[in-house]
């Protein structure tokens, strides 16, 4: 339990950040899952119209902290393998 003004605030600010986190990360599961199912369905055109948005939702996540950059690039790199793959 915090004790401290300084803690009780970074408390506050943390749980704040927390809720804007798990909708980036749920934003980037949400765009994953979409673009696998759609490859899982041999729906390549469909796969390929959501790579962008999947390439969007890995970036903002990237950008904000909430994955490491090469995690985002591992990301991407292995959805345009899979693409390619499915080709």
């Amino acid at each position: 339990m915090a004790i401290t003004k300084s803690a009780k605030k970074a408390n506050r600010s943390s749980a704040r950040k927390h809720v804007f986190n798990l909708r980036r990360k749920s934003a980037l599961y949400g765009a994953t899952k979409s673009f696998t199912k759609a490859l899982a369905a041999k729906d390549v055109a469909g796969a390929e119209k959501l790579l962008p948005a999947a390439y969007k939702a890995i970036d903002k996540a990237a950008k904000r902290g909430v994955i490491k950059p090469n995690t985002a690039a591992r990301k991407k790199s292995r959805l345009a393998a899979s693409v390619t793959r499915a080709k």
